[in-house]
């Protein structure tokens, strides 16, 4: 059976980029590995320590930043995490400064809402029924 182990974000900014997605996200640091010019720098859900994880990957290839751009541009997520509370979640981000391109919306049996990792990205949060 196939399994996801690690998925990645391009990133303009290793550091900035652990910063906003522990201190203001939640996630935990998992694995930092020094590669010479970038680290292979992985966080995780505190809920799920053991499962997949978000590597933090620099964008410095420029089909990496010509695709972030694109994604940005037409106002496309580059990844999705799923929260219990949306609304609840919106306020907590809010309030600690994180700026929304769309604030929690119904999509059906689902809510969505969008927004910028600070780092290049767009990033959608989605409450499951």
């Amino acid at each position: 059976m196939i399994s996801i182990h690690v998925t990645s974000v391009f990133v303009d900014d290793q550091d900035k980029a652990l910063a906003f997605y522990t201190d203001k996200l939640g996630f935990e640091k998992k694995t930092e590995i020094d590669m010479g010019p970038a680290r292979w720098l992985t966080v995780v859900s505190p809920a799920a320590r053991d499962g997949v994880e978000l590597l933090l990957e620099p964008d410095a290839h420029p089909v990496a930043k010509q695709y972030k751009e694109g994604l940005v541009a037409d106002g496309i997520p580059a990844t999705s995490f799923a929260v219990d509370d949306i609304q609840e979640e919106y306020e907590r981000l809010t309030g600690l400064g994180v700026e929304f391109t769309q604030p929690p919306t119904p999509m059906g049996p689902f809510s969505t809402a969008v927004l910028d990792d600070t780092c290049g990205n767009l990033i959608q949060l989605t409450q499951l029924p």
